[in-house]
C-alpha cells in the first residue's frame, strides 16, 4: 500500500512537471511570437517623432522648465537660437532647472539641456556638446533609440502584437520610454559619428573647433568622480574616455586649426541693470 502511494506520488509529480513544462513552452512560444511581431514592424521617422514628442511633453510636465525670461533660457536661445533647422529636422530647445550635468535630443528634434551642464560649460563648449546631441538626431540614432525603447515597453507590457503598426502606449509606458530616451546608450560608431558631426557643425558655423576637445576633457575628468547619467552616457561606449578629446584635437590639428582652448566666462545670471545699480548706490550715499 505504501509503495502504491509512492508510485502514485511519482506519477503525479511527473504529470505536474510535464504540464508545467508544456505551459512554459507555450509561454515561450507566445512571447516569441509577440517578440517576432514587434521586431517585424518598421518604425517610420514620423512614428518615432510622434512618440518622442509625447514622451518629451510628459518629461517637460514633470520637470522645472526655465521660463523664456529665465537667464538660462535666455542664454541657450542666444547660443542656439539661430540653429533650429537642419537637413530633415527642426529643433526646439528648453532648459531643465536641475544640477545634473546632462543633455539629450530626441527624434522629434526636442533638445533638453540641464542647467547643471550650463554651469560648467562656456558658450563654445555648449555648442560642441549640444552639437553632438544634434548629431544623434541628424544621423537617426535618436530614431533608432526610440524604436528600441518602444519595442522593449511594447513587448513587456503587451502594447503591441504582431501588427505592423505602432500601437498606442499607456501613460506608464510613455514615462518609461522618456526615461529610456534620457539614458539611451549609443554604439561606439554612433558616438564617433556624432562627435564628427559636432566638429563639422562648429567648423561650418565659424565657431572655435577646439572647444570640442575642451568639452570632452571636462566630461572625461568628471567621469573619474561620482558624476552620473550624462557622463556615463557620453563616455560608456569608449573604454578610454580621453580618446574622444584626443580625436577632437587631431581633427583640429589636421585642419591647421588647433590651439589650446581657454574656457570663457560662464554667465547664467541676469545682468544687473545700470539704472537699478545707480539707484542702489544713491541710497547707500544717503
Amino acid at each position: 500500500m505504501k509503495n502504491k502511494f509512492i508510485v502514485l506520488g511519482i506519477l503525479f509529480i511527473s504529470f505536474g512537471a510535464v504540464k508545467m513544462n508544456a505551459q512554459i513552452n507555450l509561454g515561450e512560444k507566445a512571447i516569441g511570437a509577440l517578440q517576432k511581431g514587434v521586431t517585424s514592424f518598421t518604425l517610420t521617422n514620423e512614428d518615432a517623432a510622434k512618440l518622442s514628442k509625447e514622451a518629451v511633453d510628459k518629461l517637460d510636465a514633470e520637470h522645472v522648465v526655465a521660463a523664456a525670461t529665465d537667464p538660462y533660457a535666455v542664454r541657450l536661445n542666444r547660443v542656439f537660437g539661430k540653429h533650429t533647422k537642419g537637413e530633415g529636422y527642426t529643433l526646439n530647445y528648453k532648459v531643465y532647472k536641475l544640477k545634473e550635468v546632462n543633455a539629450f535630443a530626441t527624434a522629434d528634434g526636442s533638445v533638453r539641456v540641464y542647467s547643471g551642464l550650463m554651469d560648467i560649460m562656456d558658450d563654445n563648449e555648449l555648442l560642441a556638446v549640444i552639437g553632438h546631441e544634434i548629431g544623434h538626431v541628424a544621423n537617426n540614432d535618436s530614431r533608432d533609440a526610440m524604436r528600441a525603447a518602444y519595442q522593449k515597453e511594447a513587448l513587456l507590457d503587451g502594447a503591441s502584437s504582431q501588427s505592423a503598426t505602432v500601437a498606442s502606449v499607456t501613460d506608464s509606458q510613455l514615462g518609461k520610454i522618456g526615461s529610456a530616451m534620457i539614458d539611451s546608450k549609443h554604439s561606439r560608431k554612433q558616438e564617433t559619428e556624432a562627435d564628427l558631426f559636432s566638429y563639422d557643425f562648429l567648423k561650418k558655423n565659424g565657431y572655435n573647433v577646439n572647444a570640442e576637445e575642451s568639452a570632452f576633457r571636462i566630461l572625461a575628468k568628471m567621469s573619474e568622480g561620482t558624476e552620473a547619467s550624462f557622463i556615463d552616457q557620453m563616455m560608456s561606449s569608449h573604454p578610454e574616455s580621453q580618446k574622444r578629446a584626443d580625436d577632437a584635437k587631431k581633427r583640429a590639428e589636421k585642419d591647421g586649426l588647433y590651439k589650446p582652448y581657454v574656457q570663457q566666462k560662464i554667465v547664467n545670471t541676469a545682468p544687473v541693470k545700470k539704472a537699478a545699480a545707480k539707484k542702489t548706490t544713491a541710497k547707500k550715499k544717503k
